[in-house]
């Protein structure tokens, strides 16, 4: 859904606009915020104009070189990074622009981080005097989400474990699909720490911030811990399942093994009585049929006790 979001101060308060003509009718330094809502180009274009700033296109957005993720200038700040949404944990671009201490967010989707950091920024107005302010909260606020979804992943891991049993294919496409997730988490957090690292050698962020922004790093330094757990864990799983595979190979070929030495013998008794050779005296009296069916299974037997007894059968 489009909308047009914009935040300013007046009388100590925050207050909320969802005109763009309103821009307008304040000054400059009372903008906070401006989010972007999957908005048409025209808003675009007049709030380029009027901040004098460049708002990328998605395409833009979704660079993977560094130098497109965070780029800063003279007196204005770019951070390009994904916010994973739902339970397919798709990427949503997101690109944040701070100027003169005003946040501008760009975005496609409706995004949990962006209400709750809403709900934050109108329940302690004094906290956030800047953009920056701001664009700390919505990140620290996303770190959170992503802890929540990490979490997600460690229980299901731990579900996968408690209940795999026996070589699946369906427990080996799960150990794949959750290798997938925790890589693209990895990848996620990875692009967060780099923005995050970025802005605390950066002269535009206030001085003030700089603690918060190493609190942050450690919390996101801590999500990485715990995603190479849990990649530790899956490969651990991994191990486990192809031990799976192998205990059921063993035991196919034991059993074909077994088989094939039950029916040694019987088979002996069988080739010598299939000589044609003229002096074999069993040829020509009527018990020596009996007698052969017999040594046959008693060879057979005696090989199948003899396995049971060594216990392996």
């Amino acid at each position: 859904m489009s909308e047009f979001k914009l935040f300013y101060q007046k009388e100590g308060a925050i207050k909320i606009s969802r005109s763009i003509e309103f821009i307008k009718q304040i000054r400059e330094e009372q903008i906070l915020w401006i989010d972007l809502n999957d908005v048409d180009e025209e808003i675009e274009s007049q709030l380029e104009d009027f901040l004098k700033i460049y708002i990328q296109e998605e395409e833009e957005m979704i660079e993977i070189e560094t130098s497109s993720r965070y780029i800063e200038t003279r007196d204005t700040l770019v951070v390009n990074t994904n916010f994973l949404l739902g339970a397919a944990y798709d990427k949503n671009p997101v690109s944040f622009i701070l100027k003169n201490n005003i946040l501008i967010s760009v975005r496609s989707e409706d995004l949990s981080s962006f209400t709750e950091t809403v709900k934050k920024i109108f329940a302690n107005p004094e906290n956030y005097p800047t953009g920056y302010h701001i664009f700390l909260s919505l990140f620290e606020t996303r770190i959170e989400f992503d802890a929540d979804m990490i979490e997600n992943i460690t229980q299901e891991i731990t579900h996968l474990s408690n209940t795999i049993r026996e070589a699946d294919e369906d427990a080996l496409l799960e150990i794949k699909n959750l290798q997938e997730k925790t890589m693209m988490f990895r990848e996620n957090i990875i692009d967060k720490q780099r923005a995050v690292s970025s802005m605390m050698r950066s002269n535009l962020v206030p001085h003030d911030l700089r603690g918060k922004l190493t609190i942050l790093i450690k919390d996101i330094n801590s999500l990485l811990e715990h995603i190479r757990f849990s990649f530790d864990r899956l490969d651990y799983l991994q191990d486990t399942f192809l031990g799976l595979v192998n205990i059921e190979q063993n035991k196919i070929i034991k059993l074909f093994t077994i088989v094939s030495v039950l029916f040694m013998p019987p088979t002996l008794i069988a080739s010598i009585y299939g000589m044609n050779f003229d002096f074999m005296p069993e040829l020509h009296v009527w018990w020596a049929y009996p007698l052969s069916l017999l040594l046959m299974l008693v060879s057979a037997f005696g090989v199948f006790f003899y396995f049971r007894k060594k216990k392996y059968i």
